[in-house]
C-alpha cells in the first residue's frame, strides 16, 4: 500500500534463518471462504472514511478465475468481485488517480495472462476503465514472452504520475520488466510504455513485483536467485542497486510486502515458498532481520498494510496466499512475531 501509516515503529529481534518446521507456527486470525480454482495474490483497499470497510482482492488463477474481493471477516462480496478472467495473475493498488483536473479515484490493475493484457478498475465501484484491457509486450514475437504474471504500481511523488511495472512469464536479461504509464485524456484512459528493464539470471521466472513509493524503489524476486532492487522512476535509469536475501530461501523467493512506516522504517517481507515461511528485511538498508512461520503453505503472493483496521487487525493487516484456495489474514503485530 502506498500512504497509510501508524505512528509507532514495530521493532523486531534478530533470529537465525531456520526451516519453518523450527519455528513456532503462527496461526491466522482469519482464513477466508475459498475461490473456485487457484489463489495467488492479495492487495489490500483501505477504505478511506471507515477502515473496517477495507477490502482484499485476491487473485484467483485460471482460465475462468476473477479478482475476488474479500471483507476483513474474509467473507466474498460477490458485488466487488470481477468474474470471467482468463488467468489473472497478480494484483495491485493504488490511490487518486488523476482521471480530469477534478475527478481522482482509486484503482486496482491486474494481469491477464491469457489475453497478454493488464486491467485497470476503479475502487470500490469496481467500473473498467481500460476499454477492455491494455495489451502488454506487444513487440515481442514470441507469445510466451507476452505472458502478463507480475504488477505492481507506482504513484510518483514527482508529478503524481501513475506506473504499471509488469513482467511476465518468460524473458531476457535486462528487459525482463516492462514499465507503463497510465494517462488519462478526453479519448479516455491509456497504457504508454516507458521503460525495459530488470535482469534475469535464468532457471526460473520473475513473479512478484513491489514498489515503494516513498522511497522510490522497485523490487522484484528473482526466483532463484535473490530479490532485487532498481529506482521506479524511469528517469533514474536501469542500475540494479541491489540483490540481497538469497541465502536465506530454500528454493523459489516468491511475494514481496513492504511495511511502511514514517522516516524510511519498516520492513520488507518476501516469501520462501517451499519453506512455508517469510524472511523479513530492513526497508532502509535490505539486511535480513527474521524469519517467521506464519503456517501458510506455498504462498505465492502477499499484501500489508500498516494502518489499524478493527478490533482483529489493530497494528494493520498481512495478508498472503494458502495453497488450499484460500487467503490467511494476521494482525500485523502478530504477522511479525511480535508478542
Amino acid at each position: 500500500m502506498k500512504k497509510f501509516y501508524i505512528p509507532f515503529i514495530l521493532v523486531l529481534g534478530m533470529v537465525s534463518c531456520k526451516q519453518g518446521s523450527e519455528l513456532p507456527a503462527i496461526a491466522p486470525d482469519i482464513i477466508t471462504e475459498k475461490t473456485p480454482n487457484d489463489t495467488d495474490d492479495p492487495a489490500i483497499w483501505v477504505n478511506p472514511d471507515d477502515a473496517s470497510k477495507s477490502i482484499v482482492f485476491g487473485t484467483d488463477k485460471e482460465t475462468n478465475g476473477g479478482i475476488y474481493a474479500f471483507d476483513l471477516n474474509g467473507k466474498i462480496i460477490q458485488e466487488k468481485s470481477i468474474k470471467n478472467i482468463q488467468r489473472p495473475n497478480n494484483v495491485d493498488l493504488e490511490y487518486g488517480f488523476q482521471l480530469n483536473d477534478s475527478v481522482a479515484v482509486d484503482v486496482i490493475a491486474f494481469t491477464e495472462r491469457e489475453k497478454q493484457q493488464i486491467r485497470l478498475f476503479s475502487v470500490p465501484d469496481m467500473k473498467p476503465l481500460d476499454d477492455g484491457g491494455f495489451p502488454v509486450f506487444e513487440d515481442e514475437s514470441n507469445m510466451e514472452q507476452r505472458l502478463a504474471m507480475g504488477i505492481s504500481l507506482y504513484k510518483s511523488p514527482k508529478d503524481s504520475s501513475l506506473y504499471a511495472i509488469v513482467g511476465r512469464k518468460i524473458g531476457p536479461s535486462g528487459s525482463y520488466l516492462y514499465q507503463y504509464k497510465f494517462e488519462s485524456d478526453s479519448m479516455g484512459i491509456s497504457a504508454n510504455l516507458v521503460r525495459k528493464f530488470g535482469s534475469f539470471t535464468g532457471g526460473k521466472e520473475i513473479e512478484a513485483i513491489a514498489v515503494d513509493n516513498e522511497m522510490g524503489y522497485v523490487y522484484y524476486s528473482d526466483e532463484g536467485e535473490c530479490v532485487k532492487k532498481y529506482y521506479a522512476e524511469p528517469s533514474m535509469g536501469n542500475e540494479e542497486l541491489a540483490c540481497f536475501g538469497g541465502e536465506h530461501f530454500l528454493e523459489d523467493i516468491e511475494g514481496i510486502a513492504i511495511a511502511r512506516y514514517p522516516n524510511g522504517e519498516g520492513y520488507i517481507i518476501v516469501s520462501d515458498q517451499q519453506r512455508g515461511q517469510f524472511n523479513i528485511f530492513s526497508r532502509k538498508d535490505n539486511s535480513f532481520i527474521k524469519t517467521v512461520n506464519l503456517s501458510t503453505t506455498e504462498t505465492d503472493g502477499c499484501d500489508v498494510v500498516t494502518v489499524p483496521l478493527n478490533d482483529t487487525f489493530p497494528n494493520g493487516l498481512f495478508a498472503a496466499m494458502n495453497d488450499q484456495k484460500d487467503f490467511y489474514f494476521y494482525d500485523l503485530k502478530k504477522a511479525l512475531g511480535l508478542k
